[in-house]
């Protein structure tokens, strides 16, 4: 069901303190970690701890939360000391997403060029 977790979600697994990652922000709403795979000297992702698969279902079944990724993604880049910054949604595998429960790539530290890919 959504919102629930998923017994075969990495993220929810992560949410649920199954696996470990680098927390840098934890809020009633959301989970910030580092990303074990960085494309910027920082990468950080910004998740909801209720399962939706992308973005735009979490936003259609909660907005609050998905306002609460967004604010925090913005929170955590001003804790980082970040002046510049990118938040990428990707949904579907045909836009890079291989995690398919909703988050916010926090990407900075570095030039981010136009157009992205």
């Amino acid at each position: 069901m959504m919102g629930e977790p998923q017994d075969d979600c990495l993220f929810c697994k992560i949410v649920a303190g199954q696996i470990p990652a680098t927390l840098v922000r934890e809020t009633d709403t959301t989970v910030a970690f580092r990303d074990i795979n960085p494309q910027a000297p920082t990468h950080i992702l910004v998740i909801p701890k209720v399962h939706y698969p992308d973005a735009a279902s979490l936003a259609t079944a909660e907005p609050t939360v998905a306002a609460d990724v967004l604010r925090d993604a913005g929170e955590v880049a001003a804790e980082e000391k970040l002046d510049s910054y990118r938040i990428v949604f990707n949904t579907g595998s045909g836009a890079g997403q291989t995690v398919f429960h909703a988050h916010a790539h926090l990407l900075g530290g570095r030039g981010l060029q136009w157009p992205p890919g």
